[in-house]
């Protein structure tokens, strides 16, 4: 690549939109990108076992500066994901084991291998896990850490003052949560994070102690989240709402075509690489299904490949828009004569919970054979030969034999 090469891609990376604040500011970052090589990382705390398109987003531009030449590691908080990050949040967070965390990391890794290169043989991304260090730490080391901010600087942070005057808990593992999130930044030496919004303070007292410790300045890149401008709604692992890389080809594309339409161009943005100018020729606001139908085939191409999402694509119009009953539903054995209506739900989706189960058939989103089922003490009678066809929420078939 060359050097105007170079120069054009970081100015496309820089104003696409994505990124929303740069400290301490965006003419020395790209002035940086362009003299040497930067370590960049970004961290998370794996607290669900799937990722949504609003993490998806980070790691799209973390392969961008991979590809530019930089150095670039995924973090994930083995140790920082036990404690709970506070950030944003009114409550507590549970706290995970260990072995959760890094089962949940692997799961990780999985889904975002589809759009950052761990295999490349010259510059690869690379895995890390904060246990690694943290770990590491004796008590007298973990004292001198603490030495680097005060009681003051950790207080003032927004949801902890919130907490305070509604007369709730703060933790202390909550409270020294940031110390440890920010001597990540010193372990892995870094010269840029990649954050969203929700996390700039810890990534600043990360900056703080790279100063301390690394006598030299960390670049704070703080990207957006990808929140619903009419609602406000952001896309949530904890929550479950958003579109989840977990998902197969069908309802990714499914889960795309749900999305609100104020979201079309906010997706295209981030999570495509479609120029800012052949998104505004889409048309959006005249055009909302023709630009959806767009966006969802783009966006499952990029995590399932052409294939996988022209038949997705084939799938939707022929099963909703055609109102046909999918050919390749997967098939679910009851293995009885009979079967009540919330063991048939489990047994469709032994992913979800009873209650969710509950909730959906009293909600009439079960029906079977076209008919509509919210009888949550029914029991279903199964055919010794063929099938029912069982349709549970919008996008949920099934095809159900003894």
């Amino acid at each position: 690549m060359t050097f105007k090469e170079k120069e054009k891609k970081i100015d496309e990376i820089l104003s696409r939109g994505i990124i929303v604040e740069i400290l301490p500011s965006k003419e020395e970052f790209r002035k940086a990108l362009l003299e040497k090589k930067l370590t960049f990382y970004i961290g998370a705390d794996p607290t669900g076992d799937s990722l949504h398109l609003s993490h998806a987003k980070n790691f799209l531009l973390l392969e961008e500066f991979r590809q530019l030449g930089h150095n670039v590691n995924v973090l994930f908080g083995d140790f920082t994901a036990c404690i709970g990050d506070p950030s944003d949040r009114e409550s507590s967070r549970t706290m995970l084991t260990r072995e959760k965390a890094r089962e949940n990391a692997s799961s990780w890794v999985n889904q975002i291998s589809r759009i950052i290169n761990f295999d490349d043989p010259k510059n690869p991304a690379h895995v890390r896990y904060n246990s690694e260090w943290i770990d590491q730490l004796t008590p007298l080391k973990m004292v001198d850490l603490f030495t680097h901010t005060t009681v003051q600087q950790l207080i003032e942070r927004d949801m902890f003052q919130r907490r305070l005057e509604a007369s709730k808990p703060i933790y202390l593992n909550e409270f020294v949560y940031p110390m440890f999130q920010g001597y990540d930044s010193v372990a892995m030496d870094v010269d840029v994070e990649l954050c969203g919004t929700d996390q700039i303070f810890n990534a600043l007292m990360g900056r703080s102690l790279v100063r301390d410790f690394n006598n030299k300045e960390k670049f704070v890149v703080a990207v957006n989240l990808m929140a619903n401008p009419v609602t406000g709604e952001l896309m949530s692992k904890s929550n479950g709402t958003g579109v989840f890389l977990k998902s197969g080809a069908v309802d990714m594309f499914g889960q795309l075509m749900q999305q609100p339409d104020e979201m079309i161009e906010i997706i295209l943005v981030n999570n495509t690489r479609i120029s800012l100018e052949k998104i505004k020729e889409l048309d959006i606001p005249n055009q909302p299904l023709e630009a959806k139908m767009f966006m969802a085939y783009e966006v499952t191409k990029i995590f399932h490949g052409e294939d996988a999402a022209n038949n997705a694509k084939e799938t939707f119009v022929s099963t909703f828009s055609k109102r046909k009953f999918p050919e390749n539903a997967p098939i679910v054995n009851t293995e009885s004569e009979t079967i009540g209506i919330l063991d048939l739900v489990c047994k469709c989706m032994p992913n979800e919970s009873k209650s969710n189960a509950r909730r959906l058939i009293s909600q009439s989103s079960v029906s079977i054979n076209n008919e509509k089922h919210n009888e949550l003490d029914e029991i279903i009678v199964i055919p010794s030969d063929g099938f029912l066809e069982v349709k549970i929420g919008k996008r949920g078939f099934y095809r159900v034999q003894q």
